[in-house]
C-alpha cells in the first residue's frame, strides 16, 4: 500500500480521494503499449500539485488488495471527502465488492482508465463501476486523472 498527501494537517479545504487499483504500481514498466511510460508517482505528483493550486487537499491511495481499497474507501466518508476519482484496475470487471463500498459511502466518483478499455479484449468492456459513477474517462492516458481532477474542481467551485 502506498499513499501521497498533498498536507499532512488537517483543514476545511474540500478533500478528493484518487485510488489506484491493483498492478498499477508497475506503471511506467508495465505494458507500456497499453498503459503508457509515466510512472504512478509522476501521476500522483502531477495531481497533488493541480491540487494544491486550487487550495484543495488530495490523497492518493493504492493497493494491490482489494480489502484495503474497501477500507480505504469506507474511511473516505468518515474524513468527509468530497469526490474521488478512481481506477480499479482488474477490479472494474471482477469487483462486486469494491462497487458496494462506493454504493455504501455514496460519495460521488469518476471512473478513470489508461487504455481505451473498449478497444480491448471482450472481458475489458464491462465495469461494475461504471452505472454509479458521475463520469468514465478512458483511454487518454495518464491524463485522464488531470481530466478527472479539473472537473471535480470545477465542481468544487460551484456546488
Amino acid at each position: 500500500m502506498k499513499k501521497q498527501k498533498t498536507s499532512s494537517t488537517p483543514s476545511a479545504r474540500p478533500r478528493v480521494l484518487v485510488l489506484h487499483g491493483p498492478n498499477l504500481n508497475l506503471l511506467g514498466v508495465r505494458e507500456p503499449q497499453h498503459y503508457g511510460s509515466v510512472t504512478l508517482a509522476d501521476i500522483n505528483l502531477a495531481l497533488a500539485r493541480r491540487a494544491e493550486l486550487a487550495e484543495v487537499d488530495l490523497e492518493s491511495f493504492q493497493s494491490n488488495h482489494e480489502g484495503a481499497l474497501i477500507e480505504r474507501i469506507h474511511a473516505a466518508k468518515i474524513q468527509e471527502v468530497r469526490y474521488i476519482i478512481i481506477n480499479p484496475a482488474a477490479w472494474t470487471h471482477t469487483s462486486v465488492a469494491v462497487r458496494d463500498a462506493l454504493a455504501a459511502v455514496a460519495i460521488p466518483f469518476i471512473e478513470v482508465h489508461l487504455s481505451n478499455v473498449h478497444a480491448r479484449e471482450a472481458f475489458r468492456q464491462h465495469s461494475y463501476f461504471s452505472d454509479l459513477a458521475v463520469g468514465v474517462i478512458s483511454g487518454l492516458g495518464h491524463q485522464g486523472y488531470l481530466l478527472a481532477l479539473e472537473y471535480l474542481l470545477n465542481k468544487l467551485n460551484t456546488d
